[in-house]
């Protein structure tokens, strides 16, 4: 359930939640926001496959018919979940500023910061990440989305180095966050990221330091 949501509301369409609080009607764009940030929650929790338009619906207190009237399809919808902010696009290409040989290091600690960071910022990966597993398109908006992070700065003739980083980081999360390996999802991030940062050091610049 959304932070805030104090149970049903109106619906564009005309249909009133009998649980909806007295007060002003949302207008769409609200309406609008609501319906992403449910839908959200729920890609992240239960994936692409696993996730329905009524199931949102639900979780928002809003008619399924609303949600289609909006975004047309659940791919639409959740390609809309799947915008990331600025700040957090900003803080993973400024892992790339700086001296060479701490670059390993700073691409870790920003990669964790992202992912396990703020919910605004994290939630919407790991609903990209979920859905990628059973859904083409997602796992190309995730494989793009890392990929452009990275030949930002190591530029587009380090194509494999970028592919390996890629896998390397995502194979983290999925096994910290979705399959749950023990060892990595007890494991506090400080401990993880001095293991990972010299192997992304290597793999990003050649150096075997």
């Amino acid at each position: 359930m959304p932070p805030g949501y104090a149970g049903g509301m109106s619906t564009d369409a005309g249909e009133v939640s009998p649980l909806r609080r007295p007060g002003r009607r949302p207008g769409p764009n609200q309406t609008r926001q609501l319906i992403l940030d449910t839908a959200r929650i729920r890609f992240a929790e239960d994936g692409f496959k696993g996730t329905t338009i009524r199931r949102i619906a639900t979780d928002a207190g809003v008619d399924p018919s609303l949600i289609m009237q909006f975004f047309g399809t659940k791919d639409t919808l959740f390609g809309e979940v799947m915008s990331i902010s600025p700040k957090a696009l900003s803080q993973f290409a400024e892992a790339f500023e700086g001296p060479r040989e701490a670059i390993g290091e700073r691409v870790a600690r920003a990669f964790f910061a992202i992912w396990e960071g703020d919910p605004q910022d994290s939630e919407p990966l790991l609903a990209m990440l979920r859905g990628a597993i059973g859904n083409e398109r997602a796992t190309a908006q995730l494989g793009a989305f890392l990929q452009a992070r990275l030949k930002h700065t190591l530029g587009p003739d380090q194509a494999v180095r970028v592919g390996i980083a890629s896998a390397m980081l995502v194979g983290i999360v999925v096994g910290r966050r979705i399959v749950q390996i023990p060892a990595l999802a007890k494991q506090d991030a400080e401990t993880l990221i001095a293991v990972i940062a010299p192997a992304l050091q290597v793999v990003l610049t050649g150096d075997d330091r």
